[in-house]
């Protein structure tokens, strides 16, 4: 089953590429990888909320905004090499923009981890990070990039 076959059978589609909110690119291309810029949980052009995880926003809201956040950069993957070209994920980094006692930024980023496994398969076995920060661009509560590997 394609890639994007198995994004649909999950229920859900990708987005039109979120365009950047400032001077970068949705995403590069170096050898046989793509590595995405940071990617806000943008969806039909808005943030669903803003604020810290852990004060003005839930874990498991958080949760599913890493999940938006994860396919805007597959979005991003699929308009620079076509998202059946992937062969492996490389990488995920997530960003939680955390209250003060918030420490479980590892649950919210398995949002986008889960997903990426459910849509790749063992090909979306992937190293990460999952970082708590003080703020992000546009108060959103959280950003996701994902490098990965393809083949043409």
């Amino acid at each position: 089953m394609s890639h994007l076959a198995r994004i649909t059978e999950l229920g859900f589609t990708l987005p039109a590429v979120v365009a950047p909110l400032a001077a970068y690119v949705p995403a590069t291309q170096v050898g046989n990888q793509v590595w995405t810029s940071g990617q806000l949980p943008v969806a039909d052009g808005a943030l669903p909320a803003t604020g810290k995880v852990g004060a003005e926003v839930s874990a498991e809201q958080a949760k599913e905004y890493a999940q938006i956040a994860a396919l805007n950069a597959l979005a991003a993957i699929d308009a620079e090499v076509g998202i059946d070209n992937v062969t492996r994920v490389i990488k995920v980094v997530g960003f939680v923009s955390s209250a003060p006692d918030f420490y479980e930024q590892a649950a919210v980023i398995n949002g986008a981890s889960e997903l990426i496994g459910e849509i790749f398969g063992e090909a979306g076995a992937h190293a990460r990070s999952a970082v708590g920060v003080a703020v992000l661009p546009k108060d959103s509560p959280v950003e996701i990039e994902v490098i990965v590997e393809f083949s043409k």
